[in-house]
C-alpha cells in the first residue's frame, strides 16, 4: 500500500509527517537559548586559561569517578568475602551444635531415657542457644520442612506451631521460598543475599545460610543463620565518604595548580599581545617587562629586541619619508618661478610661430604643451605632497552631485567630440545632495571621465548617479567599453604613474597621478573609490561618499560590476563568447538603453 497522505490546507503532508509551523517556534527557542550562552561561548573562546583549566578540571573529575569506581568495587567486594567467610564458618558451628544436641537429646519411646522434651520445645531451646552468643550480629531461624507431616507440634497445644526466631524479624517473609526449597531438595548447606523484613516494615540486606537438620525425635525441619549488612554498610559509607571528599580536594588542587601554570605562561602571552596591539597604534616605545632567565625571560628579550629593531626602522622610514615630501614639495615650488619665466617665453615664441620656418612653428607649439603638462605636473606633486603630510583639508558643503556631473560633461565634450564617443547620464532624475567638497569631487569626477574617453576607443561613456535608500550614501559610477583592464589592474590602477600600457601614447596630457590623487580625494571624504574591469568589455569607476560628512558607509547603491556586463555574459551561449558586442543586443561602441533614462548627450 503506498503512502498515505493528509490534507493540511493546500499542501499534502506524508502520515507521520509535521508542518513547518513548529519551525518559527524552534528558531525562537534557539535564539533565547542561544543569547546567554554567547557571552560564555566567547569568553570560552577567546580565554585560553579558562579552557585548560576546565579541561584539566573535567579530565580530573573523570579520573577521580573512574578511581572511585574502581576502589568501591573492590572494597565491596573485600567486604562481601569477608562477610561470607565469617557467616559461613559461624553458622557452620551453629549446625554442628544443633545435630550434636539432636543426637544426645532423651527419646521419648525409650523407658530408660531421661524427660524426653517435645520437639517444639526442644527447637525453641535450639534456636534461643545458637542466638544468644550473635545478638546484634546474626539472627537465628528455624522453619519446618515439607518433609515433616507434623512439623513443630506438641501436647502442650498450637502455641507451639509455627516458625522459630530469635530476634525482632518476620521470619517466614525474611526466608525466600527457593531457597526453602533448595534445602527441602538438597540437606547440604545453602546460602542465599535477601532482605530481613522487621515487623515493623522496614528492611536490610543480609546474607542467609541455612540447613536442613534433624530434630530430637528424627523430624526434618530448617535452620538458618541470617547476617545483615549492616556494619559492612556503615564500613562502605564511610569509604565513600573518604573518597568522595578526597576526590573533591584533589579536583580543586588539579584545578588551582592548573590555573597558576598557564597563569605563568599566558600571562606573558597577554602582556605581549597588549603591547603588540600599543607598538601597532604607533606606541613605539612600549616594552615587556622581563624577569628572570628561563623560556619565558628570552621570549620576553626577544620581543623587547624586535621592539627596538622596530623603532628604528620606522624611525628611519619616517625620516626617509618626511624627506622625500620636503624634497618634493621643495622641488615643487623652487621649479614655479623658474617654470613661470620659461612658460611666458614659450608663449611668446608660440604666438611668433607662424614668422618660422615649419619645422620651428612646430617646435614652439610642443615647447608650449609640454610646459602646460609641466605645470600641470608640478600641481598634482604639490597636491600629493599635501596628502602625504596630512596637510589636505576638506571644505564640505552640501551639494547637489548632478551640477558636479553636468559641470564635468560640459568640460569633456570637446574631447568627445574628437574621440567619437558619447557621454551619456543616468540617474540624474532626481537631486542627489551631499556633503562633500565640490572641488575634490568635481577633479575625480573629471579624471575618470577622461580617462574613461582616452581609453574607451570611440564608445559610449556612461556617468551614472545614485542615493542610498536609507539616505546613508551617494555614489558615482564611470562607465566605458574601451579596452578595460586586465586581470590585477583594477588594484594597481590607483598607484602612481601606472599605466596598463606603457606604450600607448597619452593624448590628453595626463601626469600620471590622477587616479592616485583621486583615491586619496575619496579617502579624504570617508569614501572609497574602486575599479573594475575585463578586457575587451570596458571598466567601471565607482565612488562611493557618505552623505554626510564623518558618516560611516555600510555598502554603495550602485554595483562595482555593471548590468549590462552581467546581462551580455548570461546572454552569451557556452560554446562561443567570442564577439560579445554584437552578441549582447546592441551596436558595437553603443551602451544599452536602460528604460526610464536618459541616454542623451551632455544634461
Amino acid at each position: 500500500m503506498g503512502t498515505r497522505l493528509w490534507r493540511r490546507g493546500s499542501r499534502l503532508l506524508p502520515e507521520g509527517a509535521t508542518s513547518g509551523r513548529a519551525q518559527p517556534a524552534i528558531r525562537i527557542f534557539g535564539r533565547w537559548a542561544r543569547g546567554p550562552l554567547l557571552p560564555v561561548l566567547r569568553l570560552w573562546r577567546r580565554n585560553i586559561q579558562l579552557r585548560v583549566v576546565a579541561t584539566t578540571l573535567l579530565m580530573s573529575v573523570a579520573v577521580v569517578l573512574v578511581l572511585g569506581i574502581v576502589v568501591m568495587g573492590q572494597v565491596r567486594n573485600g567486604l562481601l568475602e569477608a562477610k561470607r567467610q565469617t557467616a559461613i564458618s559461624q553458622a557452620d558451628g551453629g549446625f554442628a551444635v544443633a545435630e550434636d544436641l539432636a543426637g544426645n537429646a532423651p527419646d521419648s519411646s525409650d523407658p530408660g531415657a531421661g524427660q524426653a522434651v517435645d520437639p517444639g520445645s526442644w527447637i525453641t531451646g535450639i534456636v534461643e542457644q545458637l542466638a544468644s552468643g550473635g545478638q546484634g550480629v546474626y539472627s537465628v531461624v528455624a522453619l519446618s520442612s515439607q518433609l515433616s507431616s507434623t512439623p513443630f507440634v506438641s501436647d502442650a497445644g498450637p502455641a507451639l506451631r509455627g516458625p522459630r526466631a530469635s530476634a525482632d524479624i518476620r521470619p517466614e517473609e525474611s526466608i525466600p521460598a527457593e531457597l526453602r526449597q533448595a534445602l527441602d531438595r538438597d540437606p547440604a548447606t545453602h546460602r542465599q543475599y535477601g532482605t530481613i523484613v522487621r515487623p515493623d516494615g522496614s528492611s536490610e540486606a543480609a546474607l542467609i545460610v541455612g540447613r536442613r537438620l534433624t530434630d530430637n525425635e528424627n523430624g526434618q525441619y530448617q535452620l538458618y543463620y541470617l547476617f545483615p549488612f549492616t556494619q559492612e554498610e556503615k564500613s562502605l559509607s564511610l569509604v565513600m565518604g573518604t573518597i568522595a571528599t578526597a576526590g573533591i580536594f584533589l579536583v580543586v588542587l588539579l584545578g588551582a595548580i592548573a590555573w597558576v601554570v598557564v597563569r605563568q605562561v599566558v600571562t606573558p602571552v597577554r602582556m605581549a599581545a597588549g603591547i603588540a596591539e600599543r607598538l601597532a597604534a604607533g606606541r613605539l616605545m612600549e616594552r615587556m617587562k622581563v624577569s628572570g632567565e628561563d623560556d619565558i625571560a628570552r621570549l620576553g628579550e626577544s620581543f623587547n629586541k624586535m621592539a627596538r629593531n622596530l623603532q628604528v626602522k620606522i624611525s628611519q622610514l619616517e625620516e626617509l619619508s618626511r624627506m622625500q615630501r620636503r624634497f618634493v614639495s621643495d622641488v615643487s615650488h623652487e621649479l614655479r618661478t623658474p617654470l613661470t619665466t620659461v612658460r611666458m617665453a614659450a608663449e611668446v615664441i608660440h604666438e611668433a610661430r607662424e614668422e618660422f620656418d615649419p619645422v620651428t612653428a612646430r617646435s614652439a607649439e610642443l615647447l608650449l604643451g609640454q610646459v602646460e603638462r609641466f605645470e600641470s605636473l608640478l600641481a598634482d606633486l604639490l597636491e600629493i605632497s599635501r596628502f602625504d603630510a596630512g596637510a589636505a583639508s576638506l571644505e564640505a558643503d552640501h551639494s547637489d552631485l548632478r551640477d558636479v556631473v553636468h559641470r564635468v560633461i560640459e568640460g569633456a565634450e570637446p574631447l568627445a567630440e574628437r574621440k567619437g564617443s558619447r557621454l551619456l547620464v543616468r540617474g540624474a532624475e532626481r537631486p542627489v545632495v551631499a556633503e562633500v567638497d565640490a572641488r575634490r569631487i568635481e577633479r575625480v569626477l573629471r579624471n575618470l571621465v577622461v580617462n574613461a574617453i582616452e581609453h574607451g576607443e570611440g564608445r559610449d561613456v556612461v556617468v551614472r548617479l545614485a542615493e542610498a535608500e536609507d539616505g546613508s550614501a551617494v555614489a558615482l559610477a564611470v562607465r566605458d567599453y574601451g579596452i578595460g583592464l586586465g586581470e590585477g589592474e583594477a588594484e594597481r590602477v590607483f598607484n602612481r604613474f601606472w599605466r596598463a600600457d606603457p606604450a600607448r601614447a597619452r593624448t590628453t596630457g595626463g601626469t600620471g597621478l590622477g587616479l592616485s590623487i583621486a583615491i586619496e580625494d575619496a579617502r579624504l571624504h570617508g569614501g572609497r573609490l574602486e575599479a573594475w574591469g575585463e578586457p575587451g568589455r570596458g571598466a567601471q569607476f565607482r565612488l562611493t561618499l557618505p552623505k554626510a560628512a564623518g558618516g560611516v558607509l555600510r555598502g554603495s547603491p550602485l554595483p562595482l560590476e555593471p548590468a549590462d556586463a552581467r546581462r551580455r555574459v548570461a546572454a552569451i551561449p557556452a560554446q562561443g563568447r567570442g564577439d560579445t558586442q554584437a552578441r549582447a543586443g546592441a551596436p558595437a561602441g553603443q551602451a544599452p538603453a536602460e528604460p526610464g533614462e536618459d541616454s542623451g548627450r551632455g544634461r
